[in-house]
């Protein structure tokens, strides 16, 4: 397997495909690298190198018992951005991934990044307290977390059908695609699911937006029922200077199935532009 040891001894598993500019596709919460497969496949036949990376905890890579902020994110990313010299790079965060390239751009000032992409993402802050009023509550996610604890298998399948939003009238899903969902949702660890539960709730990216300096889309789905939209991606646009908002109307959360042709096709206008 094509693994990157970190300083901190974790194995990171990566997947290099294609060459050209390359584009790093940052996975969701709870998923690994695998969710991204369609939009990899697409893009390194239109000419794309395209990197996607199990997070520390995920997927194929190491479980350590620590590590879960996004300072430490941001670090892994850096590292692998380093160790594969991509230059000019375009930077893909979905939902949770999103943190990882706001605190990337802060944190190591947007080095080797040429464009940045948000995908449903939990930028600029989830949170429901006195300095953002719209958020989402804390008992929400205390409420993943317990349900997390108590039956992991259940708690994945009910979150698999909000995250694509079935039941909306517009759209549904096979049983097929929910299970095989779920599937890379447990190859990670417990701990390390409910660390990041806790990472991505309450970071406040707020203060990163502002070391956003390259040309950044935004994409959100209006009927994201797990990242509201009001809260996360019409906030990050305004907040970075230059943004490009871009709705997809009546579209879930998991945009990377329920609308992969046209996320794959606006990622690869944007990367060419």
């Amino acid at each position: 397997m094509t693994i990157l040891t970190t300083k901190d001894g974790v194995d990171l598993y990566y997947k290099d495909w294609g060459q050209g500019r390359p584009i790093v596709l940052i996975h969701g919460w709870p998923l690994n690298a695998d969710m991204w497969d369609y939009q990899a496949d697409k893009l390194v036949d239109q000419g794309f190198r395209v990197v996607s990376y199990d997070r520390r905890g995920f997927g194929r890579s190491s479980q350590p018992g620590t590590g879960y902020d996004y300072d430490t994110f941001a670090d892994d990313l850096a590292a692998l951005l380093e160790h594969l010299d991509l230059d000019n790079a375009v930077l893909v965060g979905f939902s949770m991934g999103g943190g990882e390239v706001a605190r990337y751009m802060s944190r190591h000032g947007g080095k080797r990044v040429g464009k940045a992409v948000l995908v449903s993402a939990v930028t600029p802050y989830l949170l429901k307290d006195e300095s953002n009023p719209d958020g989402v509550d804390g008992s929400v996610f205390d409420g993943f977390i317990a349900d997390l604890e108590k039956d992991r298998p259940a708690f994945l399948a009910s979150f698999g059908k909000q995250f694509y939003g079935v039941g909306l009238l517009n759209f549904s899903i096979s049983s097929d695609y929910l299970a095989w969902t779920q599937n890379l949702a447990l190859q990670a660890s417990l701990r390390s699911t409910i660390a990041c539960v806790k990472a991505f709730s309450t970071t406040d990216f707020r203060a990163d937006m502002k070391a956003f300096t390259v040309p950044t889309l935004v994409i959100h789905g209006t009927k994201d029922a797990t990242v509201p939209f009001e809260v996360s991606g019409e906030k990050a646009a305004k907040l970075i200077a230059g943004a490009h908002l871009k709705t997809y109307e009546g579209a879930p959360h998991g945009l990377h199935h329920t609308e992969q042709e046209r996320l794959t096709t606006d990622l690869a206008a944007f990367a060419r532009v």
